[in-house]
């Protein structure tokens, strides 16, 4: 089978690859649909310098093969079924796993290829092998929803670890592909007005399209949405923490799931936290729970208009080289790679 390795900076070859063996509690994927994210970007640019690396780790596909042990277990993937992958290797036995905060894992992720070049998903190629637990089907909808199943699970687990409930006023500084995910979650699950905070008008104006009650630059925003129950920070923008403060109403929570450089401080007043009871709250990546709320989600086509405005672009794996150079130098939503 074929895989797309990165090499160096904008350095992307094909690689041919033995089809992986399925194990008796494993699937064999035929990969149908991969998203370029923010980790494919960094090492196509070169700001992640980690060479040679097998990434893609926002997949989708049809289950071709599946191991002896989980064959016709009811609620396991079956052949034909189209499922989303969860790619992330947890090792359920460190201090995170044994607290039920998997996302924060302990043991090396990632994995390799035959030659011993290092995977991180390997997802740009023709099939992947993934425990069967970790694979959840998606029903009828569409394989470019499907392939969105890891970020709309990091949305999920934005959304459980802030504490999310019904008609909560919500703002979301970021307008980027991660934005709008928590845009359209946020209002699927109920809450009150959901506003989108960026410094793009165009960005703003696509927002409003898709459905905030508000949009606004930082600066305007506190006049604009007024004070919040819930702020995301999707951008890890300086002054973005301080924007999600001053936005916060008394006992309003700020939840951190973009990444922030990590030299950047900010001044935050200890007082005004304690006094208003606000708390500030970081997130990052998923975990199974996550999963089979994303996976129902996306089956359920309840955000089916919302991931169709998310497509930026769509290139076969033969033309993975102008796929991530259009992810990485030009503003995107999401950009997906197919074999065919």
């Amino acid at each position: 089978m074929r895989v797309a390795v990165v090499t160096g900076p904008e350095a992307v070859e094909l690689r041919e690859e033995p089809m992986p063996r399925v194990g008796p509690d494993e699937i064999l994927v035929e990969v149908g649909a991969t998203g370029l994210c923010t980790m494919e970007r960094r090492l196509y640019l070169g700001e992640k310098r980690f060479y040679p690396v097998a990434p893609g780790h926002e997949v989708a596909g049809r289950v071709a093969e599946v191991g002896a042990a989980v064959d016709g277990l009811p609620g396991s993937p079956r052949v034909g079924d189209t499922v989303t992958v969860d790619l992330l290797s947890r090792c359920g036995t460190c201090a995170a796993c044994r607290r039920g905060r998997s996302a924060m894992c302990k043991a090396p992720q990632g994995g390799a290829l035959s030659d011993g070049t290092v995977s991180f998903g390997a997802g740009l190629s023709d099939g992947v092998v993934v425990k069967a637990r970790q694979a959840y089907p998606t029903g009828a909808a569409p394989i470019e929803h499907a392939a969105m199943g890891e970020p709309v699970a990091c949305v999920v687990h934005s959304l459980r670890l802030g504490g999310l409930r019904a008609g909560d006023r919500v703002a979301v500084i970021g307008a980027g592909y991660m934005g709008r995910l928590h845009l359209a979650l946020a209002k699927a699950r109920g809450a009150g007005p959901v506003g989108l905070i960026d410094v793009s008008a165009e960005r703003l104006a696509e927002a409003e399209a898709a459905g905030a009650a508000w949009a606004a630059t930082p600066q305007d925003a506190p006049a604009r949405g007024g004070k919040q129950d819930l702020v995301f920070v999707t951008a890890g923008a300086p002054g973005a923490l301080e924007t999600a403060i001053e936005l916060c109403d008394d006992g309003g929570t700020v939840v951190l799931y973009g990444a922030f450089a990590k030299d950047l401080r900010s001044e935050v007043a200890p007082d005004a936290i304690h006094h208003h009871e606000l708390s500030i709250v970081g997130v990052y990546s998923q975990e199974p729970e996550d999963w089979q709320e994303a996976a129902a989600l996306i089956a359920s086509g309840v955000l089916a208009a919302d991931l169709d405005a998310l497509v930026t672009a769509r290139f076969p794996l033969t033309d993975v080289t102008e796929a991530l150079k259009l992810a990485a130098t030009t503003p995107v939503y999401r950009v997906l790679v197919s074999p065919q």
